[in-house]
């Protein structure tokens, strides 16, 4: 076995990111500052626009962060007390509480073994309530949308995505978030397109529901001030706008680094056993990964994620370790094996642009010596 040299890999570095461009972000801010460009300026515009257009979509709307955006995609859509929605309890407790905040009925269901909401699991869901399906694209893989759309026709019922990690993520070559009638997107500072605090963006074709959102996300306010319902504060800020319109330019490039340590991964990690890791790039032609997280399956996980933390390598287990039905005070009462065996087993490894490839290689040997390979 190779000595590996020992170093400090955190699971995402913040500070590094922002020093990486450091003068670039300043100059950003003094720009915003001067021109006393704080809400809703052309520099929101413009950020709002690109997004569009890279998506393809008719309406970008930038607000306060990715749960604001789902609860006001539900109300746009008329979702009514008593509506079920049914949803991956694989997600973070945001997803559903979007719904349930509406009076929605938020329905868990179990995922695949590629950590997605399970088409299946859906059918068995749908009842004569149910009027919501919110898949959720998670870390950067979008979820198989043909056999979720091809559902909600059969049954009447109206998608709304949680596409806060799949940014850039595709299924059969269409984005992740263009499928239903409203998606969300996250800015959090992790993420592969990330502002210096919280921020998100709705996305729709539906002219009618792009208006309400800018209604919503604006006390209800129309373009002279009119206030025309109850709304809410939920407006993406200027100067976020700003330094996501920077970042946007080359989100390409981001994503093709993203895809290169995935593949580091997979070549020094694709032999070891005791791990199942996520597909490599490229391994799956209906699928097209951006790999906002690395998230693998391993064996005795707590002992790698201790022998890890010792040797100063960072890495999360989403949400607590909990799948959003094993929060009792929420009330629910179901089995989900598959989403329960998976968080027995999950586990997430630095996965950034602060990762060089030594880094991968550093945190993929590191990994191998605990299993002795």
């Amino acid at each position: 076995m190779t000595a590996i040299t020992p170093r400090s890999i955190p699971f995402f570095n913040y500070a590094g990111a922002f020093a990486a461009e450091e003068d670039t972000y300043i100059g950003i801010f003094r720009d915003i500052l001067r021109r006393g460009a704080f809400i809703q300026q052309r520099d929101l515009v413009e950020f709002e626009a690109r997004l569009a257009a890279y998506l393809g979509v008719n309406h970008a709307i930038g607000v306060g962060n990715a749960t604001d955006g789902l609860l006001m995609a539900f109300r746009a859509a008329g979702i009514k007390p008593g509506d079920e929605v049914i949803f991956p309890s694989h997600t973070m407790v945001a997803s559903p509480a979007s719904a349930a905040q509406c009076g929605g009925v938020p329905v868990p269901v179990d995922c695949r073994d590629d950590h997605l909401i399970d088409p299946a699991a859906i059918e068995r869901a749908i009842t004569p309530r149910t009027r919501f399906l919110l898949p959720v694209h998670l870390n950067g893989r979008t979820c198989d949308m043909d056999a979720i759309t091809a559902m909600a026709k059969q049954h009447n019922l109206t998608i709304i995505e949680d596409a806060a990690q799949g940014l850039g993520s595709k299924f059969r070559d269409r984005y992740a978030g263009t499928w239903g009638l409203a998606a969300a997107y996250s800015f959090y500072p992790a993420k592969i397109l990330g502002c210096m605090g919280d921020g998100g963006a709705i996305v729709t074709n539906d002219a009618g529901i792009a208006h309400r959102i800018r209604l919503l996300r604006d006390h209800g306010r129309d373009e002279v001030g009119e206030v025309m319902m109850w709304g809410l504060n939920s407006r993406l800020d200027n100067l976020q706008a700003a330094i996501l319109d920077h970042q946007f330019k080359d989100y390409q490039t981001i994503i093709d680094r993203r895809r290169t340590i995935a593949s580091l991964y997979q070549q020094e990690l694709g032999d070891v056993t005791q791990l199942t890791l996520p597909p490599a790039p490229g391994s799956d032609p209906d699928h097209y990964d951006t790999f906002q997280n690395y998230e693998i399956e391993a064996d005795r996980r707590d002992e790698l994620k201790a022998f890890l933390k010792d040797r100063d390598i960072g890495t999360l287990i989403q949400w607590g370790g909990k799948a959003v039905h094993q929060f009792h005070a929420l009330g629910f009462k179901v089995s989900l094996p598959n989403t329960e065996r998976m968080f027995q087993r999950c586990l997430m490894i630095p996965m950034n642009l602060t990762l060089s490839d030594e880094d991968a290689r550093y945190v993929a040997g590191v990994i191998r010596e605990f299993y002795g390979c």
